[in-house]
């Protein structure tokens, strides 16, 4: 075995501790609060080299009554125990008490035993996360989408049961405070950084991911295995080297929780991000939360103006308002959830809603569709209203506030929701994957504004895996679009490779890979 450090998490608001040598070679042990926690996770950090011993888990009482909690391999290094759903812990508390009580671990098959003796130098550091990281957790087809059968009402897809969800936050609760660790920026070029074990988000859909830069991205929600929310909701990710943190956040009021169908948008000459709407199990959001990427403080819009509770919308930045198109919103039962047409603007600097008078041929109500700012427009494709699938493209003219629907050329994508899509350089967006109500896809195309053409691409990383629910996002650099100087907001820095991230297949797989390919050879240049 080689060098490894052990850490503990008691419950959500806790950071790791170290677990430190008993004595006795191959052994390690810390305290247990007097309250057990609702969760305890257990990792180890560093070199595990393959094929090494095994680590017993255990709680341990005043009389050295044993609890086998489960074991830690080369293979599994992360294990999470909740006692609430532990019959074992029940019985086994009612005998020996819930004080005094110890986290024992215990080196099995390891000839070197005295070496494991001595591991762990290093100290814990605030980026170590508290979820074992997952790349792919099945769970039983159709519930990416609707049930057979249930195609009769507008409702998010993976809507969960409210007993499956146990509230973890990766941020202080309303009105509570913590210590507070800034998240840092990605390392400068030329300096090194360990990498943090166990450090990377678990696999979902459903989720945004913001980028705030050229290197950094914050991943914001989702919803994984078992139709549960993530209890690793936010995360901030280095672009350069596509390293995970788990983000440290402050608040002085509420806090988003975690949901689906949200938004998040970037404000780059606020450094904002925008959060908006969303579902979580049977509730619907029409929340404004606002984080500041410099001090990583949130707060909470007390907005004036109405919107309803939306999920599966769009939500595009333009002259610092957000323009909020469609969506699925909430009716009262038994009449089935309904999509909507409707475009709401919110005014940050006011902090008002409005809905503005718009003319020309607005698209069909639709939930699960994209929409990219090009140019003064915003061109929407596809989206989802039961039992309906669309594949039409719409065009929002932000100037004249006039819809129309844009005549294509070339073989459009197929009807689907829930894709990817992505702003290219030359006036151009990607749409990739997404829904068609029966299987998730893994097709790529490209449409030109200029030409109003649709092109088909073909790229293994994309081809690779059909998905839904996933995000892509466009990493920029220091280089102008020569087709687009200045376009309408001034110059802006030239995209120069694609991030995709997350979604499920439908099969019963989430992702948590990050797949990273080049503008230029994507369109072939």
């Amino acid at each position: 075995m080689g060098d490894l450090a052990f850490y503990v998490v008691f419950g959500t608001e806790e950071r790791p501790r170290k677990l430190w040598s008993d004595g006795a070679c191959g052994q390690f042990s810390v305290g247990v609060p007097a309250v057990p926690p609702e969760l305890l996770v257990v990792f180890g950090c560093g070199e595990w080299a393959p094929g090494g011993a095994e680590v017993a888990v255990e709680l341990r009482g005043p009389g050295e009554e044993a609890l086998p909690l489960g074991k830690l391999t080369p293979h599994c290094r992360c294990l999470l125990w909740e006692p609430g759903r532990s019959a074992d812990w029940e019985k086994w508390a009612s005998k020996t008490g819930s004080s005094g009580l110890s986290l024992r671990l215990r080196v099995q098959g390891e000839e070197d035993s005295a070496r494991a003796g001595q591991q762990g130098s290093q100290e814990p550091t605030t980026e170590a996360t508290t979820t074992p990281p997952s790349g792919r957790a099945k769970r039983k087809r159709g519930q990416l989408g609707w049930e057979e059968g249930q195609g009769q009402e507008n409702v998010p897809p993976s809507v969960p049961p409210a007993e499956a969800q146990r509230r973890v936050r990766s941020h202080p609760r309303p009105g509570h405070t913590r210590p507070f660790t800034p998240v840092q920026p990605c390392r400068p070029e030329g300096k090194s950084k360990a990498p943090v074990c166990g450090a990377e988000p678990s696999g979902r859909w459903g989720h945004t991911l913001c980028p705030i830069g050229s290197q950094t991205a914050i991943l914001i929600g989702g919803q994984g295995s078992r139709m549960q929310f993530c209890k690793d909701p936010m995360w901030k990710l280095c672009t350069e080297d596509l390293s995970w943190v788990a983000a440290e956040t402050i608040a002085d009021g509420p806090t988003p929780d975690c949901r689906i169908g949200h938004t998040a948008t970037f404000d780059p000459e606020k450094k904002r991000i925008y959060v908006f709407g969303g579902s979580k199990n049977k509730k619907w959001f029409n929340d404004v939360h606002i984080l500041d990427t410099v001090s990583w403080r949130w707060t909470m819009v007390e907005a004036q103006g109405k919107v309803p509770p939306l999920a599966y919308h769009t939500c595009s930045l333009f002259r610092g308002e957000l323009f909020v198109l469609g969506g699925v919103f909430p009716r009262p039962h038994p009449e089935p959830d309904g999509c909507s047409d409707s475009l709401y603007i919110f005014n940050p600097e006011l902090g008002i809603w409005y809905q503005p008078i718009v003319l020309g041929d607005r698209p069909a109500p639709r939930s699960g569709h994209s929409a990219c700012v090009i140019r003064g427009k915003i061109y929407i494709f596809g989206g989802w209203d039961t039992p309906i699938c669309y594949n039409d493209t719409h065009a929002l003219d932000l100037g004249l506030m006039e819809f129309s629907a844009v005549e294509v050329r070339g073989a459009p994508p197929s009807p689907r929701s829930w894709h990817g899509s992505a702003v290219l350089s030359g006036g151009s967006f990607l749409v990739h994957g997404g829904y068609d109500g029966h299987r998730a896809l893994n097709d790529s195309f490209v449409f030109d504004t200029e030409s109003s053409t649709w092109t088909a691409i073909v790229h293994p990383l994309l081809t690779a895996t059909p998905r839904a629910g996933h995000t892509i996002v466009a990493l920029g650099g220091a280089e102008q679009d020569p087709a687009d100087p200045e376009g309408p907001e001034g110059p802006e820095p030239r995209p120069h490779a694609l991030l995709v991230f997350g979604g499920g297949d439908n099969e019963g797989a989430f992702f948590s890979d990050r797949l990273t390919l080049k503008i230029d050879e994507l369109l072939g240049q």
